[in-house]
């Protein structure tokens, strides 16, 4: 049997592919009155499984349920990677790097191999010095990565 985060995440990005372009608007409440599970279980699915390094973007109001909107970004791939520049800040771990890198392969924007080396220059193997600031060395090879696929200076 799927776990009830496998079955959200399903659910939503159904939703998603049947608004073809348009966001889809839920409310928090409602949707776990369906799974009949925690309002913080929709939480847990959408930070972990509907985030920025992913392709979308999630705008939530207070209040009311928690109305939640759910956008899937179609971005060209310069816009994409300025975000991806953005996503990535001033520190990031091994597994969003990774999730990101994903991501860009998923686009077609960079290739298996690279993908793999890409992988290889952000891991923990790779990246020597005190555990407290790997994350920090990480974030800037993945942004000179970035920057050499996407032919920005």
């Amino acid at each position: 049997m799927a776990k009830m985060s496998d079955l959200i995440e399903v659910f939503i990005k159904e939703l998603l592919e049947e608004s073809e372009t348009e966001p889809v608007e839920i409310q928090r409440n409602e949707l776990a009155g369906y799974f009949k599970c925690a309002p913080s279980q929709i939480n847990y699915v959408l930070t972990t499984r509907f985030s920025m390094d992913k392709g979308y973007r999630i705008e939530s109001q207070r209040g009311g349920g928690g109305s939640i909107k759910i956008i899937k970004m179609n971005l060209s791939p310069d816009d994409f990677y300025s975000a991806m520049l953005q996503e990535t800040g001033e520190a990031i771990t091994m597994l969003k790097a990774g999730q990101m890198i994903d991501l860009m392969k998923e686009r077609e924007l960079i290739t298996e191999r690279e993908s793999r080396l890409m992988k290889a220059a952000v891991s923990d193997r790779a990246i020597s010095g005190p555990v407290n600031i790997k994350n920090e060395i990480r974030a800037g090879i993945l942004k000179n990565m970035i920057l050499a696929v996407c032919e920005i200076e």
